[in-house]
């Protein structure tokens, strides 16, 4: 079979049509090149040049061959070029776990960085809780999740990629909706809709904190795993709830998002990966991220 070495001559001398200007244009002498010319005839079974001492020419089988070489030759760059990318991370395909509250603002921003700047990247989206996303990660299942919890096992690294405060989501005509900013003390006898303690742990306990720092007892009337699920009950005047940030980009018809007059508690989202994970594109993706995506100014 012939290589590709021999290809790229054979196009330079189809090119130049003299032995001498296409030696120095391949920066060889005219000796290697009628030899490479010689062996790739003799691969192929046929001649494709005619040659004298005064004229080189392309036989019919030369010209023919000439725009089946350069297709080749253009597949064989391509092949590389294709390889190398995805090797540096710059194309193939990212498994990625995402909460569904992280969809709401900071799961589009970061596709939106991937897609302007690793166009050959195909990332694939799986939504699923934090716990879940853990356990897709240690069974390489996925190669990145976006969730609430900081990776505090010793071969999962992460990135925090956004701080939110927590704000109270009470019903439009509530008497607290009245309020710019709402006092913990105000929620003593309200009934709370808060997280599930087995799909929405992360919130769960982070809430729980909230009011046992405070001497509070909370009701809980309900325990629901999804932000826009929370709403939608507090919509219907069953409790009122303490939510992050995104809950804003929801825009729930009945619900007033309310300030609490307390201590800044933050909620982070952590973009999290498996250290042994092989993907090139997991390095590049995280890197990118790690260069665009600042956090989110937190309020006071």
């Amino acid at each position: 079979m012939f290589e590709l070495k021999q290809l790229h001559y054979f196009l330079v001398l189809a090119d130049e049509l003299h032995f001498g200007r296409a030696a120095k244009r391949l920066h060889i002498t005219q000796s290697p090149l009628s030899r490479q010319i010689q062996m790739l005839e003799h691969t192929l079974q046929f001649p494709l040049f005619k040659r004298n001492n005064r004229s080189v020419q392309l036989t019919p089988a030369g010209h023919a061959f000439r725009a089946e070489a350069r297709q080749l030759l253009s597949l064989a760059e391509n092949a590389v070029s294709v390889a190398r990318r995805h090797s540096q991370g710059q194309a193939g395909r990212l498994r990625m776990g995402f909460t569904a509250g992280s969809s709401y603002r900071h799961l589009p921003r970061l596709l939106a960085y991937s897609s302007r700047e690793l166009k050959e990247l195909e990332i694939v989206l799986e939504e699923m809780v934090t716990v879940q996303q853990v356990e897709a990660l240690q069974a390489n299942q996925i190669d990145l999740g976006l969730g609430r919890q900081q990776p505090n096992q010793p071969d999962l690294d992460g990135l925090c990629i956004a701080r939110e405060q927590l704000l109270l989501a009470v019903p439009a005509e509530h008497p607290l909706a009245c309020k710019t900013t709402v006092a913990l003390d105000d929620l003593r006898s309200e009934p709370i809709i808060t997280f599930s303690p087995k799909d929405g742990f992360y919130f769960y306990a982070l809430i729980d904190s909230i009011f046992r720092r405070h001497n509070l007892q909370p009701i809980y009337v309900q325990h629901v795993s999804q932000i826009h699920s929370m709403l939608a009950l507090v919509s219907a005047g069953l409790g009122v709830a303490l939510v992050p940030e995104t809950a804003e980009a929801l825009h729930f018809d009945g619900v007033a998002l309310r300030h609490i007059k307390m201590p800044p508690v933050h909620a982070d989202l952590y973009l999290v990966w498996k250290k042994s994970n092989t993907n090139p594109a997991v390095k590049t993706f995280v890197q990118l991220i790690r260069k665009r995506a600042r956090l989110a100014p937190t309020r006071n």
